[in-house]
């Protein structure tokens, strides 16, 4: 397979500057020259294009080696599924989305700033509700098998009488309608878009602790509710409070209060740095904020620029892996939070 890929990547059947490179589909000419690549002898395949052959390394060239990660992984995963499904006729699943970009011309808006717009969106804005909605994107790694991307949208809806239900669905709103990778029972398979994956009804259940206690929107009790939640005895930093937002915006619909002070914390927050203007994946305007771990990850939060809402966060590699067939720049996990 190693060899199968430094080829492919040799070849560079989808050039960075391809009109319609993104996550549709491929051009007549690219196309046709990964035609060429998996189907032709492998005598044939070394003999590669004097212009691809003269093409000068992407090392330290951010754009292109990003690009061709997606593209790279996207082989991958059609190839190991082609193995496990019987034969090339299935449909390819969909690869690992690619990074989310900041738009470089907008003027960055501050967190403390955000903050303050949240705090007077506060009022008459929409209120607390118990359960979520979310869209997420997960990397499937192991030591023997390709590294996969898991699309799923989660509803938890609580009723009046502390019942709740869950729906989990396989599908990837960059591509409607067409199949989904999941790897419920520990299988990689396809599935129709839409495919109902969990459909539950639970018992009734009542907690007076986080995070099914309902969360403050005052910041010392919000940061002392996280703290609980997280289950950590000192002080949050700053990626164990994204991780524990996280886990509060998977339990809870933010109101407005709630929202501004979770926002109000974030702006406390060491190292979170504001960086522009970006699109999520569900088509929605917000602002970024990186931050640079010494864990060879980066993390991206999404923030409404209008009321302060978390839109979503994102988790990138910032080295490789190449144990698990994972390169710089590729796509850790995603959420998108939805009212």
């Amino acid at each position: 397979m190693a060899d199968e890929l430094e080829i492919l990547r040799r070849a560079d059947p989808v050039p960075p500057d391809g009109p319609r490179y993104a996550d549709g589909p491929l051009d007549p000419r690219a196309e046709h020259r990964l035609h060429l690549l998996l189907r032709e002898p492998p005598a044939r395949r070394l003999r590669l294009p004097a212009k691809s052959a003269r093409r000068p390394s992407t090392a330290g060239r951010r754009g292109p080696r990003l690009l061709w990660s997606a593209v790279a992984l996207t082989v991958v995963v059609a190839t190991a599924l082609t193995l496990l499904l019987g034969g090339p006729s299935a449909t390819p699943a969909i690869a690992a989305p690619r990074p989310l970009v900041v738009r470089t011309d907008t003027t960055p808006v501050g967190l403390a700033v955000l903050a303050a717009r949240a705090e007077n969106a506060a009022d008459g804005g929409p209120t607390l509700r118990k359960g979520t909605h979310v869209q997420t994107w997960s990397l499937g790694m192991s030591d023997d098998k390709p590294p996969i991307t898991l699309p799923l949208e989660r509803i938890v809806r609580w009723k009046a009488d502390a019942r709740h239900t869950e729906l989990v669905v396989a599908t990837d709103p960059r591509h409607p309608g067409r199949p989904v990778l999941t790897d419920e029972n520990g299988s990689p398979r396809l599935v129709d878009d839409g495919e109902v994956l969990v459909r539950r009804t639970y018992p009734p259940s009542w907690s007076d602790a986080p995070p099914e206690a309902p969360p403050p929107h005052d910041r010392a009790g919000l940061l002392a509710y996280l703290t609980e939640a997280a289950h950590e005895q000192g002080p949050l930093d700053t990626p164990r409070l994204l991780d524990a937002v996280g886990l509060l915006l998977d339990n809870w619909t933010l109101g407005a209060r709630e929202s501004a002070a979770v926002a109000g914390l974030l702006s406390e927050a060491r190292g979170l740095r504001p960086v522009g203007r970006v699109t999520d994946r569900l088509g929605r305007a917000g602002q970024a904020y990186v931050y640079d771990g010494t864990t060879g990850v980066r993390r991206m939060l999404i923030m409404s620029a209008d009321d302060g809402a978390v839109l979503g966060m994102e988790t990138t590699y910032t080295a490789p892996q190449p144990e698990y067939g994972v390169r710089t720049g590729d796509v850790m996990e995603y959420s998108a939070w939805m009212r």
